[in-house]
């Protein structure tokens, strides 16, 4: 039967022979079975092909057939096959082909329409016939099948063993297995140490990158185990980073949980269309198992949701993070807190230079979403940092004294902690110097290639020691580890006067927000715009409510306008004092410019023009007459009268544009006559009172 499908056309294609097997573990142990897909070139020349006819495809060894992503050579036999250049594939099983329904299914149309022959132990199969169709399609079925099967009864036994707490899985650094399978602390006394002072400076700090900064600047190094390879289970020493310090905040372990199933597979399709498996993080209520007090922990269960919500807060990128809590360097103390009482997003810092850095809280999320071209409000940062301030400092005052002496306790075991890590990380160094110092020793001297690797190693062993030794003694140096007697009696004469240590040059502006959020949970600000005061409401880490009301400062031009009880002032007095009177009774009185300084001529000048107040000198008496009046009175234009006055007929003064005449009864008398006489005047009324007629008319 198989000599029978086997016809010239396929012989005259090359045969391929394709090698697979799950996993690098399966070659390295499974060898009969790499031998046996081996000799399949030895069949394929018993069946009539060549020996140069034949290629093997062993690329693959040691790749997953649940999918064709990654086998290169599975996609080479598939695009061979499509072009028709194979004559026959040859396998030991359908499962080293694939364990994909879609991919054999795919392989077998391919085959069918290329005549291409599949070859396994069991026999010789043409697709195009549809009992071998039928036949194939059930190997590959099955083959899927049974990679479920395996996988289920795997993962089944996995869980149960889970649910017990008795699975075994990679610990993370600071805990190891007993004998008996139990959980426990490392051994190594510097890796507990170390272990123990990032929590507490994580504590302190309050923020993961904190962490990393006070170990980098101490030069304390953080241990990680290997796995796998000759190295396995090694300590390997390192700068601490903040992706370790993540994991190890976000690790349940060392709270003294069993966890399972905190991660998952996920099946993605990427943009060029190929399916991508990534590691998805599941919330805490989507574990698996969680078996609490399973073991001695580094923190409780409740530190360790503390830590994850603060790491949580401080992103400053998710849409859920309204409160971020990680302290900055910049001088607004409310930074974080503050929440708009308009649209429930977070106020955001923005600081400008004017006489000094001024810090502005506002809320412009809804014009970065484009949903508003405003902002919903801005406020000076220091009016509200010195409503709080003042309010936290009123709170805090009975317990002033004892967190002093806490806080002295906190300076002493951190010290202490600081200088255990320094000793033991000088003792690991020295133990390294004695190791290869034996090693040295140990190896024959004839072997100069070792002897000398070895020499350097141990040069190498010494520089390090001598390095941390001197890192050591700099450290002593500049940091003291115990606060001295005086430094005690300072820091509690302190204590009695909280608002001076508060304001202390020594109190960065980042201890100032760490105290405030000890206290504070979130501030909502409401701006009153009309009466230009800005509404608190303080919500406490006890959910206590409270309600501050804080004055803004005034708007630029309303600081530098005159108050308009001052113009009434000047209005009123302008129309009976001068100028010099008006500065001599203002400065007598107390009273400022705008600006804080005394009224002058030049201030009054301004202020006269700026609201259009008319000296005394300017201001029109009962005997004076407009250009207009006396035109009226004589019955002549307005340009008559100014010619009056510019031939100094009538007495006048001018005020800016205007004139203020007065006129004598001899003067009136005089022009009276000049009128009677003056042709022009007698023509100019003839045509005004015929145009009038006309009118009427």
């Amino acid at each position: 039967m198989t000599a029978h499908k086997i016809q010239n056309h396929h012989i005259l294609k090359p045969a391929y022979v394709y090698l697979r097997q799950s996993t690098m573990g399966q070659v390295r142990l499974n060898q009969e079975s790499t031998e046996r897909q081996y000799k399949l070139k030895d069949k394929a020349q018993q069946m009539g092909w060549s020996q140069n006819a034949i290629r093997v495809l062993d690329d693959d060894l040691g790749i997953s057939g649940a999918q064709a992503n990654n086998r290169e050579d599975f996609k080479i036999l598939v695009a061979d096959v499509s072009m028709g250049k194979v004559g026959a594939v040859f396998v030991l099983e359908a499962s080293r082909l694939s364990r994909s329904c879609s991919d054999w299914h795919r392989l077998l149309e391919l085959c069918a329409l290329t005549d291409t022959l599949i070859i396994d132990e069991d026999g010789c199969y043409n697709p195009n016939d549809f009992n071998d169709q039928l036949v194939l399609g059930l190997k590959g079925t099955i083959s899927h099948a049974e990679l479920h099967f395996i996988r289920a009864r795997l993962l089944g036994g996995k869980v149960n063993k889970a649910k017990k707490g008795e699975l075994r899985f990679p610990l993370p650094v600071g805990f190891c297995y007993d004998d008996e399978g139990n959980t426990r602390f490392d051994d190594n006394e510097q890796v507990r140490s170390v272990i123990q002072l990032l929590f507490k400076v994580f504590k302190e700090k309050g923020s993961a990158y904190g962490v990393v900064h006070h170990f980098g600047k101490n030069k304390i190094q953080f241990p990680k185990r290997a796995y796998g390879g000759i190295w396995k289970g090694k300590l390997i020493w390192g700068a601490l980073t903040h992706s370790r310090v993540c994991s190890v905040l976000k690790n349940p372990s060392y709270a003294g949980a069993y966890v399972y199933g905190r991660f998952k597979y996920q099946k993605k399709l990427s943009s060029t269309g190929l399916v991508k498996t990534t590691v998805v993080r599941l919330p805490t209520e989507a574990w698996h198992t969680m078996i609490k007090n399973h073991h001695e922990g580094y923190i409780t269960w409740e530190e360790y949701v503390a830590n994850k919500k603060v790491l949580a807060n401080n992103q400053t990128s998710g849409e859920e993070n309204m409160l971020p809590t990680a302290v900055r360097e910049g001088l607004g103390l409310l930074q974080g807190l503050l929440i708009c009482s308009y649209c429930g997003c977070r106020l955001t810092v923005r600081y400008k230079s004017k006489g000094g850095v001024l810090a502005v809280y506002e809320c412009n999320w809804k014009k970065k979403w484009g949903e508003d071209s405003k902002s919903c409000f801005s406020v000076y940062g220091n009016p509200l940092d010195e409503a709080i301030v003042k309010r936290v400092l009123e709170v805090m005052e009975p317990a002033q004294i004892e967190i002093a002496v806490k806080a002295f306790e906190e300076l002493e075991q951190r010290g202490h902690m600081l200088d255990k890590q320094w000793q033991m990380q000088i003792k690991r160094a020295d133990y390294e110097v004695q190791l290869a110092q034996r090693r040295y020793e140990e190896v024959d001297p004839s072997n100069r290639l070792v002897a000398g690797t070895l020499e350097k190693r141990w040069n190498e062993a010494l520089i390090a020691l001598e390095e941390a030794q001197n890192q050591y003694d700099e450290y002593k140096k500049n940091d003291v580890l115990t606060a001295t007697k005086q430094q005690k009696e300072k820091v509690l004469a302190l204590a009695q006067d909280l608002p001076r240590l508060w304001n202390a040059e020594s109190t960065s502006a980042r201890d100032r927000k760490r105290i405030l959020r000890l206290l504070v949970k979130d501030i909502t600000v409401e701006k009153l715009r009309s009466e230009q005061k800005a509404v608190l409401h303080i919500r406490w880490q006890t959910n206590a409510i409270e309600d501050l009301e804080v004055q803004l400062p005034k708007k630029s031009y309303d600081r530098w306008r005159h108050s308009d009880d001052i113009i009434d002032r000047i209005r009123q007095l302008s129309k009976t004092m001068t100028d010099e009177q008006i500065i001599s009774l203002l400065n007598q009185e107390g009273l400022t410019t705008n600006k804080g300084n005394p009224f002058t001529i030049k201030s009054m000048k301004w202020i006269r023009f700026k609201h259009k107040i008319p000296a005394l000198c300017n201001q029109k008496s009962e005997e004076e007459l407009s250009v207009k009046q006396v035109a009226e009175k004589f019955n002549v234009s307005h340009y008559v009268v100014r010619y009056w006055i510019e031939r100094k007929f009538i007495n006048a003064r001018r005020i800016g544009e205007r004139f203020w005449i007065s006129i004598s009864l001899e003067q009136e008398l005089e022009l009276k006559k000049r009128i009677e006489s003056s042709s022009k005047i007698a023509i100019a009324r003839l045509k005004s009172q015929k145009q009038i007629e006309g009118g009427v008319l």
